[in-house]
């Protein structure tokens, strides 16, 4: 009997400490991140400008490399705050079965969410998570031809998030996240007396994002 003991323990010392989360602990990860545009646009029955009650804005989709930090409140609350790099869309006008590009918008999302962990102490770690983002319009310099086009660099709206961390040795762990963000910007345009108000756009990107990261 002592010696199936004494086995056990030894066996138990050798298996590998996995990074569970404990309340102080600091997480940082980083991620690559797909945005993908789910827009949606009114450009052509907010203003008579373009003759199409069809004509909209759309926003192609950009990967970049992000960085987040959590901060561990308990075992199953936790902090997020995300900060990604500018990033670079193209948007297009289509009018009238016509596309034509517009320019290029850089935006900075840094993204603030509370998160559920309700299963902390596994391997397989899920949670969810909602908070808020702050999207500035760092680049502005958008044109339909010969009429000068801006965007509203100040917006905010609303995310939700859910993922899971794979926890490994060493405070090491692999993280998979998917997030839906809600802002919208006003489009105005110069048409000759100052600028317009040509679009009210629901850009609404969903946020895909897999990496590593590591506990302190």
């Amino acid at each position: 009997m002592k010696k199936t003991l004494v086995a056990l323990a030894v066996a138990v010392a050798l298996v590998p400490s996995l990074a569970m989360a404990e309340a102080g602990d600091i997480v940082v990860r980083l991620r690559a991140t797909h945005i993908a545009p789910d827009e949606s646009s009114k450009l052509g029955t907010t203003t008579n400008t373009f003759h199409d009650p069809n004509a909209h804005l759309s926003v192609d989709s950009n990967t970049i490399p992000e960085i987040d930090f959590s901060y561990y409140f308990t075992k199953n609350i936790a902090a997020e705050l995300i900060l990604a790099t500018g990033t670079r869309h193209t948007v297009t006008a289509n009018v009238a079965g016509t596309a034509t590009d517009l320019g290029k918008v850089n935006l900075l999302p840094p993204t603030l969410l509370a998160q559920w962990h309700f299963n902390p102490d596994q391997t397989f770690d899920p949670y969810v998570g909602a908070g808020i983002s702050y999207v500035r319009a760092m680049d502005n310099n958008l044109n339909l031809g010969p009429i000068p086009i801006t965007i509203e660099r100040n917006n905010w709206g609303v995310a939700l998030q859910a993922g899971m961390d794979y926890n490994l040795e060493n405070k090491w762990l692999l993280n998979v996240d998917v997030k839906k963000m809600w802002f919208d910007t006003t489009v105005k345009a110069d048409l000759g007396s100052g600028y317009t108000k040509i679009d009210q756009l629901d850009i609404d990107p969903w946020v895909v994002s897999v990496g590593f990261g590591k506990k302190f």
